[in-house]
């Protein structure tokens, strides 16, 4: 089960955002497309993208108006519930405020493994029974960590609702990490971790990236874990772990769908009211300080391209600087009239890609950029229109016209998020989880509209400086 990243960016909003960068895990069970489907697809979506943000005349909706309401039980449980009568269906999702940010070196990665634990049985429902007794009623089911986050969800028929109660409620107070179990699924995410970094050119440089750029921060390490610690990690280190944090008091149900709210509230006492809460949850220490000169890895691995990352420290979701950090990334990097792909792909015609990775976070996190040359050329030579495109966004304003079309973009991908009932909880979730409150969902796109040419300017000279970066080149080995 695995997805990196955390709440980021445009890409994100489409499925979550944490779902999908590099350094967060989930469990995706996506349909295939057949490749000419693929093109087929990208093209029709690539049109829609460019007519979407350059048009006049398009209107993106102008705000997020939900009707969440809010409860909670004396253990400490946080209670979001949004009804929408749309479709016959509910998603249920429970969101614990632990990821890989909450592990200590020599257990990391035992978030996402605990994340795999949740689907091998409890007192009520044991090995495997999670999934087919939940398919068996025409439901699915599904979780991703992050560096923050763990989330789990099921997506139900209306009238099969107190099933997802019971089977989520079972787990988190009878979680049974049998010993063949434990064994089995450590074995499934050191495969795991083997395939998304050990034998990926990008997975491997994004890690020497975080470890490279971090010293006291616990984002240094990946969410998979470093592999020395999934050999070592035990049960007992599991199920100390998963009392101090999988706890209702460390836990937010969010149900987004066609239900009752007061039948609904009704069960979700039931089930979980008897449910004690574990220890108070201690945060993590942050103990980064600010860098203070450039950072250098050189990476020689077999791989067909070079390539080359560069990383830079950013804020956390405290500052509004997270937003803006989001319009300099479309900016750049999002779709083939950005600013970088224009100049490394088009018209320079030395790289074959060109993307910026940026993820919301509850601690300082990092915005990098990568690159895959062409064969023949070196990535020293992206480096320096990198460079030279960020010096220019310091000191020349972005023009209205990117501007707009940025705000677009985000505004946009922030719509399609709220698309589904999977996708309000997801958002819901999110910002209640990471941001503090989920109202601050509703404040976004009128804070993406009020970010003008100077709070750009103003941001990118604030984090895009030399002493601020860390670089990783990939050598191809010979």
């Amino acid at each position: 089960m695995f997805k990196p990243g955390s709440l980021s960016s445009l890409e994100c909003f489409s499925v979550s955002k944490s779902a999908l960068s590099g350094r967060s895990v989930l469990a995706v069970r996506s349909r295939k497309l057949l490749h000419s489907d693929l093109a087929r697809l990208m093209v029709i979506a690539a049109l829609a993208v460019i007519v979407f943000a350059i048009s006049p005349f398009y209107c993106v909706a102008k705000s997020v108006d939900l009707a969440v309401q809010r409860d909670s039980l004396e253990n400490g449980l946080q209670i979001l519930l949004l009804r929408e009568p749309t479709v016959p269906a509910v998603s249920y999702y429970t969101c614990y405020r632990v990821g890989s940010r909450n592990e200590r070196p020599g257990i990391t990665g035992i978030s996402h493994f605990v994340e795999h634990m949740m689907f091998n049985g409890a007192k009520r429902y044991g090995p495997k029974e999670f999934d087919e007794i939940l398919e068996s009623n025409g439901g699915t089911s599904n979780a991703y960590t992050t560096n923050d986050v763990t989330f789990y969800f099921e997506d139900v028929p209306s009238d099969k609702i107190e099933l997802a109660v019971d089977l989520d409620s079972d787990r988190m107070e009878n979680l049974a990490f049998a010993p063949s179990s434990v064994d089995a699924e450590l074995g499934v995410v050191r495969e795991e971790r083997r395939v998304s970094t050990d034998n990926d050119v990008a997975g491997e440089m994004e890690e020497e990236l975080y470890a490279a750029a971090f010293k006291a921060s616990p984002y240094q390490w990946p969410v998979v874990g470093w592999m020395g610690d999934l050999m070592r990690i035990t049960r007992q280190d599991a199920v100390e772990y998963f009392k101090s944090y999988y706890a209702p008091n460390n836990a937010t149900i969010v149900v987004v769908g066609d239900f009752d709210p007061k039948e609904t509230l009704s069960l979700i006492r039931r089930y979980y009211a008897n449910i004690p809460p574990g220890p108070p949850v201690q945060e993590p220490v942050d103990s980064e300080e600010e860098q203070i000169g450039e950072r250098r890895i050189r990476v020689e691995k077999e791989a067909q391209l070079p390539a080359v990352m560069v990383g830079y420290h950013v804020s956390s979701v405290e500052s509004q600087d997270a937003f803006t950090l989001d319009v300099l990334q479309a900016i750049l990097t999002k779709g083939e009239s950005s600013r970088l792909y224009r100049r490394l792909v088009d018209e320079e015609q030395m790289a074959l890609s060109v993307s910026a990775s940026y993820n919301w976070s509850i601690d300082p996190g990092l915005f990098y950029f990568h690159v895959e040359m062409k064969p023949e050329r070196r990535p020293e030579e992206a480096e320096a229109v990198l460079y030279e495109e960020l010096l220019r966004l310091c000191k020349e304003p972005v023009s209205e016209r990117e501007l707009k079309k940025a705000k677009n973009l985000l505004k946009a991908g922030l719509f399609r998020w709220l698309k589904t009932n999977n996708g309000k909880a997801d958002a819901i979730g999110v910002f209640e989880v990471v941001f503090g409150d989920w109202r601050e969902l509703g404040a976004a796109t009128d804070i993406y509209e009020a970010i003008n040419a100077k709070d750009v300017q103003r941001v990118a000279e604030k984090y895009f400086g030399e002493k601020n970066r860390t670089v990783v080149t990939l050598v191809p080995a010979a």
